[in-house]
């Protein structure tokens, strides 16, 4: 399984729950066992996401740092 993301969400400059809503809206994009991600600044995007992962069992991947923000990686498991 590739942990490069197939379709990315850019939510930089977005205030959670933003974020987590424009990923829960577009997670069906991606077949089950890929990875897509979700590009955020907000700091609060750092512990709802993976939050976010546990409570819809889906698997966050990893953390990019980016010069704005981050990337997060998240693989859809169903």
């Amino acid at each position: 399984m590739s942990d490069q993301p197939l379709v990315t969400v850019e939510a930089t400059g977005r205030k959670c729950p933003i974020p987590i809503i424009m990923l829960a809206g577009r997670i069906r994009e991606v077949p089950i066992g890929t990875v897509i991600a979700v590009t955020a600044d907000d700091p609060a995007a750092r512990t709802d996401i993976p939050a976010w992962c546990r409570l819809k069992m889906h698997e966050f991947v990893a953390e990019v740092p980016l010069e704005r923000g981050s990337a997060f990686h998240i693989r859809r498991m169903y």
